[in-house]
């Protein structure tokens, strides 16, 4: 009988750690195709409260912080356009922690000329407080073949 309870409760466990680590999911995919709207909208407001006060950007060009990227989107050094988002995979780690990986096809006005470029683009979120914060958003430039694996 013990160990039927034990069983039992290791089920019921494993089936709300999972409906855990997918509500979270849903929750990151939903707030990064957010996230893409508002760089789009150029919504620095919005950003700023999501983007983590320590936060990474690495782009083709170049790598900086937070205050950085926030200007680059006000100015519009960088214009966001539209990212065309084709495939989304998230890991979760535990209850604070996810990483997003997106494939999409950006176009974006830089440096005077609209450009479109695939990419592969690595977000990692802590929850904090409450929230979600966008730690690191990386761009990896790729062939229109790649694919994430799921």
């Amino acid at each position: 009988m013990k160990n039927v309870v034990v069983a039992l409760f290791l089920v019921i466990s494993s089936a709300s750690l999972f409906s855990q680590s997918t509500d979270i999911e849903t929750e990151i995919k939903e707030l990064s195709q957010q996230k893409w709207q508002w760089m789009a909208d150029k919504d620095v407001d919005k950003l700023a409260s999501l983007f983590h006060d320590k936060s990474k950007f690495v782009h083709m060009s170049g790598s900086w912080k937070k205050d950085r990227e926030l200007e680059i989107i006000k100015t519009g050094s960088i214009w966001y356009k539209n990212a065309d988002v084709h495939d989304v995979a998230v890991e979760v780690f535990g209850d604070d922690t996810a990483v997003l990986w997106n494939r999409i096809t950006l176009t974006a006005h830089v440096r005077g000329n609209d450009v479109t470029t695939e990419f592969t683009v690595t977000e990692f979120y802590k929850k904090e407080g409450g929230d979600w914060k966008l730690l690191d958003l990386t761009f990896s430039s790729v062939r229109d073949t790649h694919e994430i694996e799921h």
